[in-house]
């Protein structure tokens, strides 16, 4: 009579295998992971610069209900409730943002606002974020003045 032979299943891989398997995967990882950090910075950067255009139109209905743009002081909240000292509450119109809080940047910050302006050439207010770097005054501020200064040529 024949004997069969029977063939035992493996039960799981092996530790080269898995080292195998392990090293490249960090490989691939090594190569996708900055790539994907750099377009996370580059949305983020573009949402800012979004945000901040989308603020132009609130301020600019506010500003012909008020007859001018809020002030500093004021600032961007007034969009969302009137500011506490206004003598013109029958003009006010607002809220004129839809959310119940001033957007944050896509940092987690608040935009800057000031009015008048120090930046832009022409009457409007300057808004801007501090960036990734969350600083004043640095290379990565992302600003309304720049467009602005385009529009007044």
């Amino acid at each position: 009579m024949r004997q069969r032979r029977t063939t035992t299943a493996r039960a799981g891989f092996t530790l080269m295998e898995l080292l195998l398997v392990m090293a490249i995967l960090v490989i691939l990882l090594g190569l996708v992971a900055p790539r994907f950090l750099g377009t996370q910075k580059k949305a983020n950067i573009g949402a800012a610069k979004s945000q901040i255009g989308l603020l132009k139109g609130p301020l600019e209905n506010y500003a012909l209900d008020m007859n001018g743009y809020p002030t500093t002081e004021e600032g961007l909240v007034s969009l969302i409730e009137l500011p506490s000292e206004s003598e013109r509450e029958d003009q006010w119109s607002g809220p004129y943002l839809d959310e119940t809080s001033v957007p944050t940047d896509p940092w987690g910050n608040e935009y800057q606002y000031e009015y008048p302006p120090s930046r832009n050439q022409i009457d409007r207010p300057d808004i801007w974020s501090f960036g990734p770097d969350g600083e004043d005054g640095t290379d990565d501020d992302i600003g309304n003045w720049s467009d602005d200064d385009e529009d007044a040529s």
